[in-house]
């Protein structure tokens, strides 16, 4: 498998004149997502050390692979406060006219993510019948910011993913907290 940084080796000895003639166009050419990976990188570390919430932290696995990252999210208020949650974020090769595909890793008790991780955000829909889903123009910070807000004013209980989740918290609100409670101290810390 071709890393992005093998890539860019590739086209840096290309320009310089080091490079036999056995290397291709297609072993040249850097795909539109990583060339945007690149060049948003940098801004979403500075984006993340300035702009965004102390709540969140993003991980690259593997530095070669900038279109997979981990997001850690500890929310500072409401039922999940305490909690750490981890995301996958896998940018498709078709970024930016298609969404990341995320998931959580964290197991948890969430109106709008199951416990096998899907995710209910409208910003991550590529067909959205509302108009709020994804968008060329969107960012990953705009992902960051979105997931980070799951946990505070994008809590969403009349259109949940985890119906059982809503129902409990329209049920019985005190349980609900302790049961979102007990899956912190279980999954979360």
């Amino acid at each position: 498998m071709l890393t992005l940084a093998s890539k860019l080796k590739r086209d840096d000895a290309v320009k310089s004149g080091h490079s036999n003639s056995a290397v291709t166009d297609s072993a040249r050419r850097v795909s539109i997502r990583d060339r945007l990976l690149v060049k948003g990188n940098l801004r979403l570390k500075l984006l993340l050390l300035f702009l965004l919430p102390d709540t969140c932290k993003v991980n690259f696995p593997d530095v070669n692979k900038l279109h997979h990252f981990q997001l850690d999210v500890t929310p500072d208020e409401g039922y999940y406060q305490s909690g750490k949650f981890q995301f996958e974020v896998e940018v498709p090769e078709a970024y930016n006219m298609a969404p990341p595909k995320v998931k959580c890793l964290t197991r948890i008790w969430h109106p709008n993510i199951t416990e096998t991780g899907e995710i209910c955000l409208s910003l991550l829909r590529e067909h959205s019948i509302d108009c709020t889903g994804w968008a060329p123009t969107r960012t990953l910070k705009d992902v960051v910011w979105g997931l980070n807000s799951l946990f505070t004013d994008l809590l969403n209980f009349d259109d949940p993913l985890n119906i059982e989740a809503a129902e409990h918290h329209l049920r019985d609100k005190d349980d609900f907290r302790c049961k979102v409670q007990d899956f912190i101290k279980q999954y979360a810390r």
